[in-house]
Formats: C-alpha cells, sequence, structure tokens
C-alpha cells in the first residue's frame, strides 16, 4: 500500500493542531491541498478519508465526522477508537479532573428535558465519588476514597470547567448553561451505545439534544435538524414512526411560512410587476369612471385646452402688433 502523501499529512496535522473542524473549514483545507472542490469531486474526497484511515487504523485511530446536536453542522476530527488504562496516560487531565467530567457527563444525557444541557449551578454541584469503584465494596468505601477527589473544591470544579469548555469537551451558552461540546460527539459514540443511550430513529445517532414523541407513553424521540429535513420533503408524513400520533410544527416552520409570504431580495422584480399592474388597474378604473360620468366631466378638459390654445393665439397677435406700432413710428420719424 502506497504511503500517505504530503496532502494526507496536511489534512491530518490540520486536525490534531486545531481540533475539529466544521465541514466548511474541512472542505475549505482540502480544496486547498488538492485543488479539487469536495462538492463537485466527492468521490476523490471519500477516497481521501478512507486512505487516511487504513494507515490510522493501526494505531487504533480514526478520522471521523460527526453532527453537533446543538447547532446542527457537521464537524471533522480524528479519535481514539480504543480506551485503555495504557491510553488514559496520554491525557492532560487528572484522576479529579476526569471524574469530574465523567459526572457531568452523566447528569447531561440524564437531563429530563430535551434541551440536553444542565445549567452552571448543577454543573457545579456534580459529585465525584459517583465515579470512583472502590474493588472491595466495603462500607468504608467512602474513606478510602483518594484525596484527589474528596478534596476537589469547588474553585477547582469552576477552573476545570473552563478548561473542559475551552478544548472543547462541552460547551456553553450565554445563559450559562452547560452542555457536551464536539470533541465529546465526536469520541463518545461508543459510550452511548454501550450505556443505551435513546437514539434518533431517523439517524440512529445517540439523542442529547432531541425532540420526544408528542405522545408521553411513546419513547420515539427525533434530532431537531432530523426532524426538520424529514417533515420538509411534501410528500413525507409528520406522523410518528412509534406510534403514529402527529407532530406538532416547529417554531422554524412557522417562521419560514411567514418568510414565504414575505417577498426576498429575488422576488423584488416580481413584486414590482405586480404593484405597477395595480396601479394600472386603478387608472383604468378611474378612467371608466370619468367616462361614465357624462358630459360634465370632460367638457372642463376639453375647455381647457380651448383656453391655453386662445392665450397663445392672443399673445402672437399682441406680438405682431407691437412689431407693426414700431415699424410706423420709425417712418414718421424719418419724415
Amino acid at each position: 500500500m502506497a504511503p500517505l502523501s504530503w496532502r494526507h499529512h496536511t489534512l491530518l496535522q490540520a486536525l490534531l493542531t486545531r481540533g475539529p473542524l466544521s465541514d466548511r473549514d474541512f472542505h475549505a483545507l482540502f480544496t486547498a491541498v488538492s485543488g479539487k472542490n469536495p462538492a463537485t469531486h466527492q468521490q476523490l474526497f471519500n477516497e481521501t478519508l478512507l486512505k487516511i484511515n487504513k494507515d490510522l487504523a493501526y494505531l487504533q485511530f480514526e478520522l471521523r465526522a460527526c453532527i453537533n446536536q446543538y447547532d446542527g453542522m457537521v464537524y471533522y476530527g480524528v479519535v481514539n477508537n480504543i480506551s485503555d488504562e495504557e491510553s488514559k496516560l496520554g491525557t492532560k487531565y487528572s484522576v479529579a479532573q476526569i471524574a469530574f467530567y465523567k459526572g457531568l457527563l452523566e447528569a447531561i444525557v440524564q437531563e429530563a428535558g430535551n434541551d440536553g444541557r444542565i445549567t452552571s449551578i448543577d454543573a457545579i454541584n456534580v459529585r465525584l465519588d459517583n465515579q470512583v469503584i472502590i474493588v472491595d465494596g466495603s462500607q468504608d468505601s467512602q474513606s478510602r476514597l483518594p484525596t484527589s477527589i474528596k478534596n476537589f473544591s469547588f474553585s477547582q470544579k469552576e477552573k476545570t470547567l473552563e478548561e473542559l469548555i475551552r478544548d472543547r469537551w462541552l460547551s456553553s451558552t450565554s445563559t450559562g448553561k452547560i452542555g457536551l461540546g464536539t470533541r465529546s460527539f465526536l469520541d463518545l459514540r461508543s459510550w452511548f451505545r454501550a450505556n443505551d443511550i435513546p437514539s434518533c430513529v431517523v439517524c440512529n445517532e445517540a439523542c442529547i439534544k432531541a425532540s420526544s414523541c408528542p405522545n408521553e407513553g411513546c419513547n420515539v424521540r427525533i434530532h431537531d435538524y432530523c426532524l426538520k429535513k424529514k417533515i420538509s420533503q411534501r410528500k413525507a408524513s409528520r406522523a410518528c414512526p412509534g406510534c403514529s400520533t402527529e407532530w406538532p410544527c416547529q417554531d422554524d416552520e412557522a417562521d419560514g411560512d411567514d418568510d414565504v409570504d414575505e417577498p426576498g431580495e429575488d422576488q423584488a422584480p416580481s413584486a414590482n410587476r405586480s404593484s405597477r399592474k395595480k396601479r394600472k388597474r386603478v387608472k383604468a378604473e378611474l378612467v371608466e369612471e370619468n367616462d361614465n360620468a357624462g358630459p360634465s366631466t370632460a367638457v372642463p378638459r376639453r375647455t381647457s385646452r380651448s383656453t391655453k390654445a386662445e392665450a397663445v393665439e392672443a399673445a402672437k397677435d399682441a406680438s405682431a402688433a407691437g412689431a407693426s406700432q414700431a415699424t410706423r413710428t420709425s417712418k414718421r420719424r424719418k419724415k
């Protein structure tokens, strides 16, 4: 098998140094190194990723794509396919920080609502002792917790939370809510399946942020972007795949309907034509009303024209008379 070229190395180096890249940025990078646009050269793009993954398989790594469930965007990144004690030695996080992240992860995926986020206060109050397994299971296990776990303070939690958000294992909103980050969606696919996290009936990926069936007795969940894509098709049924309950409209669907009524920039010409047609129609109606009004309305218009013509003729006559008078005066002076 031929070795990876500098183009493959460039793509890998970018993902390893910058972290996960959005599909727009990764496609732009691919275009820069290959001179081909993935949109028009999809086969070449797929073959390139396949070539990279064949070489990475020896190291148990994979170049993978995922969807960030909060913004619906596709991201690419390099992930470790195996989680063992040896691979854990490569992390920069301490045992206490990893336990804190695990506690946050469980709190987020077990969130009762469909938002897939927890408040920053709930995040700080996550307990770490539940994430440490004591082998003998004795009643005195609490006292045998590592010192780093027992002494992990609120200030350390806040600092770790900021670090996890900066490294994109977690994400935060302007309102202070904490959710999973892009790297979690990339790396934790197998963890989601192993822990029986409900999956989307459309894409079969774990549902962290998703919509539930309006029927409380139904467990069907669908990602917001999957639901939008599914019901955007005109002939697609809005019935729940599990219980056939009618799925309610989303907020952006209603907004989209309103947008249809409002003409956009590309609709301006047709809107202008409609406006001109309307003005012509009104003008025609006014003319018809004038014609139906009888002679009394039309006569003043003709009288006005004739009065103007008479005024012009009078001005010409006055000018000619003035010129004639001036000629006779000049002749008398010569005599």
